[in-house]
């Protein structure tokens, strides 16, 4: 067997230990460059839910609530309100209408304490409810079929329509001058009016189908 000369290992050993060094120095960059942009940590930002425990979202709206049945509203349940809220409105629109989009309840100054919207508000402008055993005077706005609270599912026979509940905090109580009440506060004056004053939303969707 060749003798091999000492300075030839020496110089295989050494050149072996940078070319380790080396991949090792580019393993450690690439893994930094795929590291996510926020690595800081942080929890994610709790976001604002509704949820109805009448149907899943995405799920039937059952008969109960649609113009078929009793046509009153389901009740509708509120998770996560982020702090600095000082009101609620919520919105439930059908935007599958043949005639466009059809707003069947506009609900809104729902105090942030009132985590749950029972079933069957009545089909005033101001419904009074008990929050925390204090009354509250809520606001409704007059739906697509000109009268006001909720009207329920009442699509043409067909296809399943999609019904979004669309729930909005707010930074502000939305105020109204007496006439325009009287008159009747729709979806379109009202999401004007929260322009510029929504702190979180969520939404809750249903489906329904007439045979």
């Amino acid at each position: 067997m060749p003798r091999i000369e000492t300075s030839t290992v020496r110089k295989f050993f050494g050149l072996l230990l940078f070319l380790l060094t080396v991949t090792s120095f580019v393993g450690v960059a690439d893994s930094r460059a795929t590291l996510p942009e926020d690595s800081s940590g942080a929890a994610p930002a709790v976001k604002m839910q509704i949820y109805s425990p009448a149907f899943q979202d995405g799920e039937e709206i059952p008969r109960r609530y649609t113009c078929d049945g009793e046509d009153i509203s389901p009740e509708i349940r509120i998770v996560n309100i982020p702090e600095g809220t000082r009101s609620l409105a919520l919105v439930c629109d059908d935007p599958d209408a043949p005639s466009g989009n059809w707003v069947h309840w506009v609900l809104y100054n729902i105090p942030p304490e009132m985590t749950v919207i029972p079933e069957n508000i009545l089909k005033v402008v101001t419904p009074i409810l008990k929050v925390k055993g204090k009354e509250a005077a809520l606001m409704q706005g007059k739906n697509d079929f000109g009268k006001y609270g909720y009207g329920g599912p009442c699509p043409p026979k067909g296809p399943a329509h999609r019904y979004f509940f669309r729930l909005y905090a707010l930074d502000f109580m939305p105020a109204f001058e007496r006439g325009e009440t009287v008159k009747g506060i729709t979806r379109k004056v009202i999401m004007e009016k929260i322009k510029g004053h929504i702190l979180n939303e969520t939404v809750l969707m249903g489906k329904y189908q007439r045979q």
